[in-house]
This record gives structure tokens, sequence and C-alpha cells, in this order.
């Protein structure tokens, strides 16, 4: 039976629609500050906290809930005579829901004017010392930390009369995982300082790093059988990120087909600005096997799966458009693993719910660079390597031709295209294209040499001409002799980092073969 609630919130979403149904059910409020003001304006009956402990507020609202009147009504177990005859003895009520939402920290600290006493300031002390208490407590106090929990609450208040343990304990567990998410949040901002303590001058990775993911699933196992393994997402949506996904048929995602799809997605949103706007990419294990531009999801798929038909099988197929009849009676054709797609049709829906094993992933596209990560982290033997995600995208202006022959406009249109391609292909790279399509691609090599060569078969077996293709490498050529085993191959434009101290050598040969020859500035290695 809840007859009394604690309410102090900084977010006031809802709350006050809360409240009111509360104060319908017989519900004692209390609260503090501007919460207590914005419930009595509207007409609600609130006792101020002060009132209610007999101590005012101090130190600038620092001290006002820190009082035994409150932890005491908070903590005290009811299944506990001597804690009931303290509360007694000491003329203390019970407190039976606390509602509390904490200072907006991060929001604080992220603006660019922001100062280290706004930051101090913005640190919250109370709101999570009566969350944890509630929590700890939780057998006996229903507490509450998300706006998004209040229907939940009076849902099954309105039906039972009370809040069930399964209820009251799911409440518990979010409230840790929040202040412990916030108190994260301080450190990192905190220990990213430098020695003049200024906003200004923080640094990107903090002394003490925190990071806070929710689960989003236990997965069957992880790359292989005898590995466990489980899915979880950043607690702050990324718009545009693959943790977005809504899955609308299929078996269960694998962590496999996770990884996978995230790479799959990653590079076909980064195929917009181009003349053909649909862009299709197919991969398998985490590399792009297949990559194309075309006049609609058909035409590019059709122009991808030309690329390497025998690796696609079994694959993750991502599109940046609407993914419609004409290209769902295609991809009916092969066998996949995931689809994925901003939406897709019903028609398409309909002949694709046929192949009830492939799972379809429908995610918002997003603004350009949606859904980009701000770190990237990689687990080593007892350590965690951090570091900014590679979000950067060469546009025409960055290119720099070091051959005397120049590029045709089509030519830069296609070495930008293969460009962008390479950087999502593992380490050594070469990708071959034409005409806004792959035509061989060699990826994750020890040798450069390897990877070019093996791009050069796989168009071969595809039946493909590499006769005036593009070739993208994601790092210098070190030696002229990779650059020779491309130009043999058909190449007559390449595209690449440059920073070799060969770099003159390799530019010369590029003179000598007559191919034209472009240095973009950024390498972009993928392990």
């Amino acid at each position: 039976m809840i007859k009394s609630a604690l309410i102090s919130v900084s977010d006031k979403t809802g709350v006050l629609d809360f409240a009111r149904a509360l104060s319908a059910m017989g519900v004692q409020l209390l609260s503090t500050g501007g919460t207590a003001k914005m419930l009595a304006d509207n007409g609600l009956a609130v006792t101020e906290v002060a009132d209610y402990t007999g101590f005012p507020e101090m130190l600038d609202g620092r001290v006002k809930t820190l009082h035994p009147k409150v932890h005491g009504g908070i903590l005290a177990r009811r299944d506990f005579p001597e804690h009931m005859a303290k509360l007694v003895e000491h003329a203390i009520p019970t407190i039976d829901m606390v509602v509390v939402n904490l200072y907006p920290f991060q929001a604080t600290v992220a603006k660019d004017d922001c100062t280290l006493e706004d930051a101090i300031e913005n640190i919250d002390i109370g709101g999570p010392a009566m969350l944890r208490s509630s929590a700890k407590n939780h057998k006996d106090v229903v507490v509450i930390c998300d706006p998004a929990d209040y229907g939940v609450v009076l849902a099954e208040l309105n039906s039972d009369s009370a809040v069930s343990y399964e209820t009251r304990f799911r409440l518990a567990t979010k409230v840790y995982a929040h202040t412990a998410q916030y108190d994260g949040a301080i450190a990192n901002y905190l220990t990213s300082l430098g020695p003049d303590r200024a906003h200004a001058t923080r640094g990107t990775y903090p002394q003490n790093l925190n990071v806070a993911f929710e689960k989003v699933q236990d997965m069957r196992y992880g790359e292989n059988p005898h590995q466990s393994a489980a899915f979880y997402r950043d607690v702050v949506t990324t718009p545009g990120a693959l943790a977005n996904y809504r899955q609308l048929q299929g078996k269960e995602l694998s962590f496999n087909n996770i990884a996978d799809a995230d790479a799959a997605w990653e590079c076909v949103k980064s195929m917009g600005g181009f003349d053909q706007a649909a862009a299709c990419v197919i991969v398998k294990h985490a590399n792009p096997c297949g990559v194309a531009l075309g006049a609609n999801a058909a035409d590019a798929y059709q122009r991808a799966l030309q690329t390497d038909p025998t690796s696609a099988f079994g694959g993750i197929i991502a599109f940046n458009v609407e993914v419609d009849a004409a290209a769902a009676t295609e991809l009916a054709k092969l066998f996949v693993e995931v689809l994925i797609a901003p939406v897709f049709t019903a028609e398409a829906k309909q002949i694709l719910a046929a192949k009830q094993n492939v799972r379809l992933l429908e995610i918002p596209l997003g603004a350009a660079n949606a859904g980009v990560n701000a770190m990237d982290f990689k687990r080593v033997g007892g350590g965690l390597l951090v570091q900014s995600a590679d979000a950067k995208n060469v546009m025409l202006p960055d290119l720099k031709v070091v051959s005397k022959l120049q590029p045709t406009p089509q030519q830069l249109q296609d070495l930008m295209f293969a460009w962008r391609v390479a950087k999502y292909v593992k380490s050594n790279a070469i990708v071959f294209c034409g005409n806004h399509m792959t035509l061989g691609v060699g990826a994750g090599q020890m040798s450069r040499i390897d990877s070019a060569r093996i791009a050069s078969i796989k168009a071969q077996n595809a039946g493909l001409s590499l006769t005036g293709s593009v070739v993208a490498s994601d790092a210098f050529f070190p030696f002229r002799d990779g650059l020779d085993v491309v130009v043999d191959a058909g190449a007559t434009c390449v595209i690449h980092p440059g920073g070799s101290m060969r770099d003159q050598e390799v530019i010369d040969a590029a003179d000598e073969r007559g191919v034209v020859m472009l240095y973009t500035g950024t390498r972009h290695f993928r392990h």
C-alpha cells in the first residue's frame, strides 16, 4: 500500500500527471524546490521536505533531503519490529515511494561554455542517496528514476492497489545501473581535466574510463559454439546505428550475424553523394565481397552480386534505400543470413516471408555520418585499446594527383567509390572497381601484393574484366611491385594514401606504366 511518495525530479516529463494520479489515490506527496512549486501551482496538495523535516534547505540547496526523517522513512524495514519501533520513537513516518531523477550533469558538461564550477554544481548528492536507499529497501519502497516507468507503476496500482515485487526489483536494479552510469560520467569528466582543470582543455581520454551498455539479448553462442556471448547496446541511443534495428522476421540473430551486419550497414551508409542513389553492400566474414550503386535496389543488388556470387552465398546484404518487390524477388533466389534496409515495402515483406529463416532488419538511415560511434574499443589481454572512430570520409578536394596523367571525371567518381569501399575491407585491402561497382576485392592478407593478386583472381573467377579499372589501396604501396601487379591486371587509375619513403619510386612507376595516381593523405587500416 502506497501511503506517501517523495517526488523530486530534474526531468519533469510526465511527472505532473503521475502526481495527480497518486494524489487521486490518496497518496501524500512530499517534494522539494522546483518540483514542489510546480505541483502546488497546479493545485496539488504537497508538503515541502523542509516543512516535513522541520529543517530548512541550506547551503544553496546542497542540503535538503539528507536528513534522518527522509532516509529513516525510506530505509526502515517494515518486517523488522525494532526498525518500526525506532520510527515511532523518533516520529518518523514511512516513505513508500521515491520518484527521483538527477541533476543533468552530462548535458551540462556537453556545453562548450561549461566551467568546472558549472560541472561541480551539477553533481547531484541527495538524489543518488535517495535512489540508492530506496533501491536497497525495494521490498518496501517503490523507486522510480525513469519517467518511462510511471505508466507501468500506475497500471499495477490501479489493478491491484499494489506494485508487484517483480516490478519493485526491476526498478531497483534500474536505479543502480543509472547511478553507476551517472557516477561514471562524473569520473570520466573529472579525470579528463588537465593540470589547469579547465573545461576547455579537457582531454579526450580520461584517466579512468567508465562505459555503460545495456543488454539486448543473450546469443546462442559467440564466434564459435564453445564461446558464450551477449549483445549490448549504448545506454544513449545513437541515431542511425545498427543497434537500432527492428527485426521483422527470421531466426534469432547470432554473434557473427550482428558483427557482419554492422560492417555491411556502416559501408552502405557511406555510399551517399553519388549520382546513383541506391547502394547495395554484400558482406561475408566481415569483408565486403560485393558493392555497387544502381538505379534502384534491384539494380544495385544485381551489380554487387556480380563481383563474387560464390562468397555472397550465406552473406549479409544491406541497402541504403527501400527494398521493393523487384529487389525482394531477386534476393529470394539467394541463400542469405540477414537483409538490412531502411524500409521494406509490404510487397517485399510478403515475398521474403517465404524465406522464413532470413532475418529482415529495418534501421532508420539518419543523416550523413549518423550512427558513427564516438569511440572504438578493442579488448586485449588485461586491457582495452580506445581510439576515436574512423569517421573521416575523404572528399574530392582532399585528393592530390601525383602522376603526369590526370583523371577523367568518371575516373574520379570511380576512385572515390573504390576508396569508400576500401575503408571497410580488412587490411591489407586492395579493391578494383569500375562504373560504380566492385570488380575484385582482396582482403586481410599479410602482403599487399597477395591482396592485389587475390582481387584480380576474384575478378577472373567472376568473369569480370579489369581493363580500364581503378584500384584503391587502404595504405601506401611500399614498393612499386604492388603497383605493377594491379596495372598488369588492367588498372589504369590508382588511389592510396601516400606517405612511403619510396613514394617517388612508385610515382615514377605510375608514370612509366602510363596510369593515373592520386593520394588521399588518409590511411584506412582496418584490423
